[in-house]
């Protein structure tokens, strides 16, 4: 991939020697005489385009006959599905997933540790239990989807200006969804869900909770209270010693609820408030990683300057975050190689053979993951987006692989198993216990998610100029000469000013309100 040199005066990079294809950087019509380089190839290849090939997509460098492997990243991408001649566009109407062989090695390839990181700190908010919260956030959370509405009138009627008496919370949000009931009681769309609402109330970056229910949902309040261990909570007990609940049967509807609620927020607020920042080593970040609207420049720019600030947390011992584990598939032999121990590489590996069960039962595939724009912004199978995703892992070893939702306790780089479906994954993270989201995209996503704040780094210039109130960093610069460590780098500072109380563009729109979206991997009954 392109470091320190300028290959903006390339028309076409090459991302590895072995590579049989380029990446166009700007728009090539047909007849035009191009020059693909940099990378670690080192050389440069000439080659005349045979038809118009966009910013982002691929060009062949030599001719690839039907059934021979398509090679970027040195790494096998699909098959050719006809024979591709020289300088011909590659993409979806000559390249297709094909069958192809992957050796794992689980564990061969154990990275030393990265220099350690000692002389940093940010500002945060040391809870109870020694979690870091980067935020200070009051949550009305609802268990059903029957009782989101009055979990949201009750955030939206309470009156704004008391809000001005606690300058040291964040703001009131409301945490509602589309489930709780029409499940198997105990089932594992019952665990998955109990799971996320258990982690979105004990998350550092929550102050003060309170929990509404509609009462005779299948998603009980009782046994999320109990299983998730939520009475024991420092801080939220109510008089009977549980943490705040209300149900919305018990309390007479949804009027007496709403006012019910409205002062239990009065309640909450002072204990929130008694918090201040303070400075607290890197090693309590948790960074959820993902990538949303991917192009062709995600895998060039944006997610390996990703994988070199993640190297960096890892190396100050803090934990980074790695998810969507259907976009993982063709890639996870990256993984595989350096992850701790061979029980971790096979967690992994089974996750995937699971994933590829659970699409095949409803008659999709893997590689229907990359989308349209995907495809417009120059991907093709889901084995090229995988290869350019899992660079936001940087280098250092797979420490554990996660299921969705799950507290997330160990240092280093992890693997969460999460769906690739953007607000989903992120919402499996930050229930895990993500303090900081770093969210790459090529395409423009404008995504944010309550209570924890989202980074978005841009993948090219062009989309960053045209969204830049949306995107907080620029790693498109990377194609016009700037080496790809000091975009990383750039990406860790910004890490720790934003964990330190600098709000991001999504915050400063107040984006994040709606993506609360937990997995639901299973029937509705």
């Amino acid at each position: 991939m392109p470091d320190s040199a300028n290959v903006n005066q390339f028309d076409a990079i090459l991302l590895n020697g072995d590579d049989n294809v380029a990446v166009a950087t700007r728009p090539l019509p047909a007849g035009a005489q191009v020059t693909a380089a940099g990378g670690q190839c080192g050389g440069e290849t000439a080659v005349t385009i045979t038809s118009p090939i966009g910013r982002g997509h691929k060009i062949a460098l030599r001719q690839i006959a039907a059934g021979e492997p398509v090679i970027k990243y040195g790494q096998p991408i699909g098959l050719a599905t006809t024979n591709i001649a020289l300088g011909d566009h590659v993409h979806s109407h000559n390249l297709a997933v094909g069958k192809l062989a992957a050796d794992f090695a689980p564990a061969s390839a154990i990275p030393d540790p990265p220099e350690p990181i000692t002389d940093r700190t940010f500002d945060g908010y040391l809870r109870p239990g020694g979690k870091a919260g980067t935020r200070n956030y009051v949550a009305v959370i609802s268990t059903v989807n029957c009782s989101a509405s009055v979990s949201r009138y009750i955030v939206d009627r309470f009156d704004r200006s008391e809000l001005a008496k606690y300058p040291n919370v964040d703001g009131l949000l409301a945490l509602t969804h589309g489930t709780g009931c029409g499940i198997q009681f105990g089932g594992q769309v019952h665990e998955v869900l109990n799971r996320t609402l258990g982690g979105m109330a004990r998350h550092a970056n929550i102050g003060a909770f309170l929990l509404v229910g509609l009462g005779c949902e299948q998603g009980t309040m009782g046994y999320l209270v109990d299983q998730q261990r939520l009475v024991q909570i420092d801080g939220f007990a109510s008089a009977d010693g549980g943490p705040p609940i209300l149900s919305m049967q018990d309390c007479g509807g949804t009027l007496a609820t709403v006012e019910a609620g409205i002062k239990k927020l009065a309640e909450l607020l002072p204990r929130a408030n008694d918090v201040r920042r303070q400075p607290l080593p890197l090693s309590k970040l948790i960074v959820g990683n993902e990538c949303g609207g991917s192009d062709g420049f995600s895998g060039i720019t944006a997610n390996p300057a990703v994988g070199i600030a993640s190297d960096m947390i890892v190396a100050a011992g803090g934990t980074s975050i790695i998810a969507e584990t259907p976009e993982l598939f063709g890639a996870e032999q990256l993984l595989t190689r350096r992850a701790r121990t061979p029980e971790v590489a096979q967690t992994l590996l089974d996750r995937l053979a699971w994933w590829q069960q659970y699409t095949g039962f409803f008659g999709a595939e893997l590689d229907n993951n990359p989308s349209s724009g995907n495809k417009e912004g120059g991907l093709t199978t889901i084995y090229e987006k995988s290869l350019g995703a899992v660079a936001k892992a940087g280098s250092t070893a797979l420490e554990a692989v996660y299921q969705y939702a799950e507290p997330v306790t160990t240092s280093g780089l992890v693997v969460m198993d999460t769906p690739g479906y953007d607000p989903v994954s992120v919402t499996g993270m930050v229930a895990g216990g993500a303090n900081v989201v770093v969210f790459t995209t090529g395409r423009g996503s404008c995504f944010g998610c309550k209570p924890t704040p989202s980074i978005k780094v841009a993948t090219n210039t062009p989309m960053y100029e045209r969204m830049r109130d949306d995107m907080d960093i620029n790693a498109g610069e990377v194609l016009s000469g700037h080496p790809l460590v000091e975009v990383g780098r750039e990406i860790f500072e910004q890490i720790i000013a934003v964990a330190s109380g600098r709000q991001t563009r999504s915050e400063v729109h107040g984006i994040g309100d709606e993506e609360f979206v937990p997995w639901q991997p299973g029937p509705t009954l």
